[in-house]
């Protein structure tokens, strides 16, 4: 019998060791696409995803990264490149997701969220689940909701006319919105006029005067330069937390064994904390140089912010008539919301003792 030397034996073993992982690296590529740029917090999540998949499956995930329109330009189009699987992962808004999920617009139901520590401790949880059933029953298994993270912060009310402290101050401002009809039924409730303006028209539409205000996050505001075209007053009511939709092929993901499986479930719990940070680091820098070019912040008092939600209140009722499975996913929201509610004041009672 031949005996192989120690060193031909390692030799040897490398040989198949180096073969069995040309056969298993990049067995799976991930197509992940994000219609943003790379300033934007979608891009610092893919990224952070695409390190950890890529290096927690040992090359066995290979991660692709298509920033902009290359591979889809709206939501209707990528996530039908999500059901057909020419794209794996998309991220979407809730109104970039509507048309196909309409109960996904109860992210923007206003002022059910009340800071970033409710906000994330909701979305980390089974309401994201709850959510993932319904878009997988919806789209015959199709397409499979991974998580839900943040893409600019919070809505606040933006104006070009005057300091806004309460409903009574947006009576008859003409606010931008986009056509879902939800955003346009509060700003309704609300005393203003919705006036639905593609988001490439925006700044134009404020210089002249065709619309006096919007509903934005500050990073979009001073990304957009919206303070040039005369944006010069913010009030911070937080009414909405600008949720971010990721999806994936439900096939390409089951098509894995169950520890690779396990890797995508981790990046994407890694990305969902990407997302959660980016924008409150972005938002420092943005605030400040909204204020130093001559921009006004109004924080409303604990009252006037009563008066935001009770004058916003009948949007509950028209969501949970109006929308498919408007009434199932609010009562989860709410739910979730006042199980982290209650979770952070006992948390809230020891820390401070």
């Amino acid at each position: 019998m031949l005996k192989l030397t120690f060193k031909a034996m390692m030799a040897a073993a490398a040989l198949m060791g180096a073969t069995a992982m040309t056969a298993t690296a990049q067995e799976y590529t991930i197509r992940a696409t994000a219609n943003s740029n790379e300033n934007d917090e979608d891009y610092d999540g893919l990224v952070v995803f695409k390190n950890f998949v890529e290096s927690a499956s040992n090359g066995a995930v290979a991660v692709e990264l298509f920033i902009g329109t290359q591979l889809c330009s709206n939501g209707a189009e990528c996530l039908q490149g999500v059901a057909d699987g020419s794209i794996d992962v998309y991220i979407s808004t809730s109104g970039g997701a509507a048309g196909i999920f309409p109960y996904v617009q109860v992210l923007d139901l206003p002022y059910l969220m009340a800071n970033d520590r409710v906000a994330e401790n909701v979305l980390a949880g089974d309401f994201t689940r709850k959510m993932r059933e319904m878009a997988l029953a919806d789209s015959d298994g199709a397409i499979r909701l991974m998580t839900i993270g943040n893409t600019g912060g919070w809505r606040n009310f933006a104006n070009t006319k005057r300091v806004v402290r309460n409903p009574g101050d947006l009576e008859g401002l003409k606010i931008r919105t986009v056509v879902a009809d939800l955003p346009q039924e509060l700003v309704r409730a609300l005393g203003a006029s919705p006036t639905p303006i593609p988001w490439p028209e925006l700044f134009t539409s404020f210089q002249t005067g065709v619309v006096e205000g919007s509903k934005n996050g500050i990073t979009d505001i001073m990304g957009m330069k919206f303070p040039d075209a005369g944006l010069q007053y913010v009030t911070l009511d937080g009414h909405a937390y600008m949720g971010a939709l990721w999806w994936m092929n439900n096939e390409k993901f089951l098509s894995m064994p169950e520890e690779l499986r396990r890797v995508i479930v981790d990046g994407f719990a890694d990305l969902q904390q990407a997302t959660f940070a980016s924008p409150k680091r972005k938002s420092i820098q943005a605030y400040a140089d909204f204020v130093a070019g001559g921009g006004s912040l109004y924080v409303p008092t604990p009252a006037e912010k009563a008066e935001f939600r009770e004058a916003a209140a009948p949007v509950y009722d028209w969501f949970k008539g109006n929308v498919t499975g408007g009434g199932e996913i609010f009562d989860a929201l709410v739910s979730a919301v006042a199980s982290a509610e209650a979770d952070i004041a006992a948390g809230l009672a020891s820390d401070l003792n």
